[in-house]
């Protein structure tokens, strides 16, 4: 019975994380009518888009820190109740102000969201099942980003652009209300103990930041984000300055990569599997997909030089690929070291290190383009995960479980997945 419930779980874990991609993308279509019903200007939908990476970076270490300490059930059903009402309040907005408010109060809820799935995957599955659970739990958000232009300008065209906010968040409701009737009375299933987080169970941050696994983490989330964050928001403004494409064909294009991530998502965490299956070590085998992926995102710069829109889509697509081998087992990895005990908190540190970044560094982005070209961009894409690859090699030799203060790291290694 609890063997099928972790993967009940974990399908709950991808249609959440699919919600949290669905629900901030659905404001950058509809935000085309809103702008001529309330006459918001370019630079007031900067502010509002400004006022969901504030909350959403600071909620990304302290909802993970919050989760180590409430459990995974109770602070995920949090995290997506606060950001479904939020969603859904979208739709009765009448002011500008309105609009700042809401979207604060989604990155509020969103920011628990990655480090709450991050915990309840581990607390579930064992070394050998944790990167292909962790590749469908995150697998969701790419799926999320897919659907988000086609669902959007549906529930636009049938119930105007408040229902592209009401009915999402409704969705989000109800999946709470699902969540929280699992029988689900027992966090940590893989480890066979019943009890939750318990008062010994806290890392202090303190401790947390004086391990240098911590700070690489950080360091390497705060390189990689922004060139996400790049993918993630210029594509399409790249596509119709630059390649001339069409508004309706860069909807038929814009998806594919982000199909691609999804894709890897799982797959990346499934070849880890497969290689500790044929024993590679932890560290070899999460090593080993992130090396292939910074291989892969060597063929970014290219998208700059090919002529044919079809082929920079495609090198779009493996890039998004390669990010997808990448992100799965970087998150696993950090489970693998920090336990149950503080990888929410560790990815939400993380987390907001990568959004503070993108928050920095987005209007260089916008600088670089308006008085260069994308050119630099695309390079820099194609460089910074080699870079961080390196910097994970060297400076964390070996991806095993740490000492944090007590006996408890570690049980969870070795326990098999049909518990």
């Amino acid at each position: 019975m609890q063997k099928n419930i972790r993967w009940l779980i974990v399908c709950l874990l991808f249609i959440a994380t699919g919600l949290s991609f669905l629900d901030r993308q659905v404001l950058s279509i509809a935000i085309i009518k809103i702008q001529e019903e309330f006459q918001i200007t370019d630079v007031q939908y900067g502010m509002i888009n400004t006022s969901f990476l504030i909350s959403y970076a600071i909620m990304f270490t302290l909802g993970g820190w919050l989760i180590d300490r409430v459990g995974g059930k109770t602070g995920l059903a949090l995290s997506v109740g606060i950001w479904s009402i939020a969603n859904s309040l979208h739709a009765v907005i009448n002011s500008f102000s309105q609009l700042v408010a809401f979207r604060f109060f989604l990155g509020v809820g969103e920011g628990g969201c990655f480090p709450g799935a991050a915990w309840t995957v581990y607390r579930w599955f064992d070394k050998k099942e944790r990167a292909l659970a962790n590749g469908i739990a995150i697998g969701g958000s790419a799926i999320g980003a897919v659907v988000a232009p086609p669902l959007t300008i549906w529930l636009s065209e049938h119930y105007g652009w408040r229902g592209g906010f009401l009915i999402p968040g409704l969705i989000g409701i109800a999946w709470v209300i699902a969540w929280l009737l699992i029988p689900w009375k027992k966090e940590n299933m893989a480890s066979g103990t019943e009890s939750g987080p318990t008062q010994a169970d806290k890392v202090p941050f303190l401790t947390l930041l004086k391990k240098r696994p911590t700070w690489v983490f950080i360091i390497i989330r705060f390189l990689l984000d922004p060139v996400f964050y790049f993918m993630m928001f210029w594509i399409p403004k790249y596509l119709s300055s630059v390649r001339n494409v069409s508004f309706e064909e860069i909807g038929k294009l814009f998806w594919i990569p982000f199909l691609a991530l999804g894709v890897a998502n799982v797959l990346g965490g499934w070849f880890s599997g497969q290689l500790i299956a044929r024993n590679f070590s932890v560290n070899k085998a999460r090593k080993t997909v992130m090396g292939i992926a910074a291989l892969l995102t060597l063929a970014a710069p290219a998208i700059e030089w090919v002529s044919s829109v079809e082929v920079a889509v495609a090198l779009m697509s493996v890039f998004m690929f390669a990010h997808g081998f990448w992100i799965t087992n970087y998150i696993t990895s950090i489970s693998d070291m920090f336990g149950q005990k503080a990888t929410s908190t560790v990815v939400g540190l993380s987390g907001t290190a990568g959004a503070v970044s993108g928050l920095l560094l987005n209007p260089l982005m916008g600088a670089i383009i308006q008085e260069y070209s994308y050119r630099p961009l695309w390079i820099a894409s194609g460089l910074l995960y080699p870079l961080a690859f390196i910097l994970l090699i060297v400076l964390i030799p070996s991806i095993k479980s740490l000492y944090l203060g007590d006996k408890q790291e570690g049980l969870l290694q070795d326990i098999p997945a049909s518990v």
